[in-house]
C-alpha cells in the first residue's frame, strides 16, 4: 500500500486480500488445466494460446499505462489549471496535504450528470475528474467528502489492483473467441482436425468457466473497494454525513438524467464515484455484477463511522 496518512480498514482489507487469493487460486488452477490439455497439444491450439496471453497482456498493459488519457477522452473531459478552478485545485491541494500524496491533475467533464472518478497507474501519473452535473449539485462540503473518496483511490493504487486482477479474466474472454472462431472457420473441418477441435472445446469450455468466476470475484473486490474508499475518505475529511448527503444526492441526481446519456457513460462505470444507473427498488441479483455496493450498504457504513466520530447525524 502507498505510504499515505488515509486510514487502513483492516475489515476491509482482510476480504480484499482473500478475494484475490480466490483470484490467484483460479488463476493457478486455469493454467494447470490449459497446460494439461495441450498435453497433445496441436500447433493452432498451442497459437491460440499464446496470442491470447500476448493480447490479454498488452491490453492490461495499456489499460494502466493509458487509463488517465483513455478515461479523459471517453468523458469528455478537460484539465483546468489553478487559475481557472482556484476553488476545486484548493480543495484538492488541501485533501493532498492531509493524505500527504502527490496531487493528481485536475479535469472537468461537462456531463450534467453528478459524478466524478480518478484513475492513473498511481499518483504521480493520475487524474482526478469532477463533472459540472457534481458541482452544481452539492455544497463544498460534500464535493469534497467525493474527492477523499476519489484521491482514496489513487493513494492505495487501485487502478494497478483491479488491473492485475482482471488480467484473468481478460485472457479467459479471449480464449474463448479465439477457440470459438477457429472452430468456426475450419477446427473440425477434416477427420485429422478432430483431436484438434476437441483441444479447442475444451479450451474454451474451461476458459468459460474461469471467465465467469474471475467477473464475479473481481465485481467483488471492485465493490470492497468502493466501500474502503468511503471509510478512508470519511475518515479524512472527519465528516462522513457530507459523504452521505453526497451519495442521496448523486443516486437521486441519477434519477434526471436521460437514460440513453446513462448507457452512454456505462463504460466508465468501475471508475465513478456512483453507478451511472438509476435505482429501482431494493436490490436484487443485479447487485452480484454491480461494481459498486448498494447505496444503502454505503450509507450504512457511513453512519457507523459517524457514530466512532461521535458526531451527529444529518438534518432530516
Amino acid at each position: 500500500m502507498a505510504r499515505t496518512r488515509y486510514a487502513p480498514d483492516r475489515g476491509l482489507t482482510v476480504r480484499m486480500t482473500a478475494t484475490m487469493f480466490l483470484l490467484g487460486l483460479v488463476f493457478v488452477a486455469f493454467v494447470a488445466l490449459i497446460i494439461g490439455i495441450l498435453v497433445a497439444v496441436h500447433a493452432s491450439a498451442a497459437a491460440i494460446v499464446f496470442f491470447a496471453l500476448i493480447f490479454g497482456g498488452g491490453t492490461a498493459f495499456v489499460s494502466l499505462f493509458y487509463s488517465d488519457k483513455i478515461a479523459l477522452a471517453a468523458a469528455g473531459a478537460q484539465e483546468v489549471s489553478p487559475q481557472e478552478e482556484p476553488e476545486l485545485h484548493g480543495m484538492v491541494d488541501r485533501l493532498c496535504a492531509l493524505a500527504d500524496m502527490d496531487k493528481p491533475r485536475v479535469a472537468i467533464a461537462p456531463a450534467d450528470m453528478p459524478n466524478a472518478f480518478a484513475t492513473g497507474r498511481n499518483s504521480k501519473h493520475s487524474v482526478l475528474v469532477v463533472t459540472e452535473g457534481l458541482r452544481r449539485r452539492l455544497e463544498p462540503d460534500e464535493l469534497e467528502g467525493v474527492l477523499a473518496h476519489e484521491l482514496s483511490h489513487v493513494a492505495h493504487k487501485d487502478v494497478q489492483v483491479m488491473t492485475y486482477a482482471s488480467l484473468l479474466a481478460i485472457v479467459a474472454g479471449l480464449l474463448v473467441r479465439f477457440a470459438f472462431y477457429s472452430q468456426l472457420f475450419g477446427g473440425g473441418r477434416r477427420n485429422s482436425d478432430q483431436n484438434t477441435a476437441l483441444i479447442l472445446f475444451a479450451i474454451m469450455a474451461v476458459s468459460a468457466v474461469v471467465y465467469a468466476i474471475s467477473f464475479l470475484l473481481i465485481r467483488l473486490l471492485s465493490r470492497y473497494r468502493e466501500l474502503a474508499a468511503d471509510r478512508s475518505g470519511a475518515q479524512l475529511t472527519g465528516q462522513p454525513s457530507k459523504l452521505i448527503s453526497a451519495l442521496t444526492k448523486v443516486s437521486n441526481g441519477m434519477a434526471q438524467i436521460p437514460t440513453q446519456d446513462l448507457r452512454a457513460a456505462e463504460p466508465l462505470n468501475a471508475f465513478y464515484f456512483a453507478p451511472a444507473m438509476k435505482l429501482n427498488g431494493p436490490a436484487s441479483l443485479s447487485t452480484i455484477f454491480s461494481t459498486h455496493p448498494s447505496l444503502e450498504k454505503r450509507i450504512e457504513q457511513l453512519e457507523k463511522i459517524q457514530r466512532e466520530l461521535g458526531q451527529a447525524g444529518p438534518p432530516q
